[in-house]
């Protein structure tokens, strides 16, 4: 929970950090406004339509995003020790000990060990299979909903870019109107396309952060998992002799 609490900090840190930034001059011009109402009001200003479909993909992906880091800690297993205790259970007990020493431990690698060992009265080929089998599935658990979260990263930015798009268009209509191309008939225009480019670049940026940590927890847990299952049969053939 301590690493989530540290990423949540960087994230808002860099969220709200490059939006001050941005706008650092004016609030400093206007001293009458917090730099949340500024905030507030870049946003209106962006188009409530674009600015709200950018910030809905900010609240699923982080929702997304914590729930996967939660899990995935909670997953995390102290492997060495799991295996340790499994070999001992096995020396003392057998088979039904070493199935109550995974029953009571939490985390995907001993839901593999207990069914590796439920399968193991059946042979060392049986129990291999059940191990990678269920391997895939616990796989399949650890992988849950994070290509949702790929996907926010992926449309955030496109929308704050289909907003520029429509606020480039809105500023040559302006032209067109006016005939005249002084820089107080274009400025509204591509204020707002400079707003929603920013808005979707922060979003996808901080959901991207997340998701690469997510990645790089999700491969630490599966090559403990290849590896602890790797001594699980080992231990297996080391009992059956």
């Amino acid at each position: 929970m301590k690493k989530v609490v540290n990423i949540l900090t960087i994230a808002g840190f860099m969220f709200f950090g490059a939006i001050q930034s941005t706008y650092a001059q004016e609030a400093t011009a206007e001293n009458s406004e917090t730099f949340h109402q500024i905030l507030k009001r870049y946003f209106i200003e962006g188009g409530p339509g674009f600015m709200g479909i950018v910030l809905v993909a900010l609240i699923l992906g982080l929702a997304i995003a914590i729930e996967r880091i939660i899990y995935l800690n909670m997953a995390t297993t102290n492997t060495n020790k799991l295996v340790a205790s499994v070999d001992d259970a096995l020396s003392s007990g057998g088979i039904e000990a070493a199935k109550e020493v995974c029953r009571n431990t939490k985390g995907p690698v001993a839901s593999i060990f207990y069914q590796g060992l439920e399968r193991s009265s059946e042979g060392i080929e049986a129990a291999e299979k059940a191990v990678v089998g269920y391997g895939g599935v616990q796989m399949g658990l650890l992988e849950k909903n994070v290509s949702w979260l790929s996907l926010f990263i992926a449309l955030a930015p496109m929308l704050g870019f289909m907003g520029t798009v429509i606020g480039m268009i809105g500023a040559f209509d302006a032209i067109a109107v006016a005939n005249d191309i002084s820089p107080a008939v274009v400025a509204g225009g591509i204020k707002v396309a400079l707003l929603t480019t920013v808005f979707g670049l922060v979003v996808a940026i901080i959901l991207q952060i997340f998701y690469n940590y997510i990645i790089s927890k999700m491969d630490s847990i599966v090559n403990n998992m290849e590896d602890a299952s790797i001594s699980l049969i080992d231990l297996l053939s080391k009992y059956k002799k």
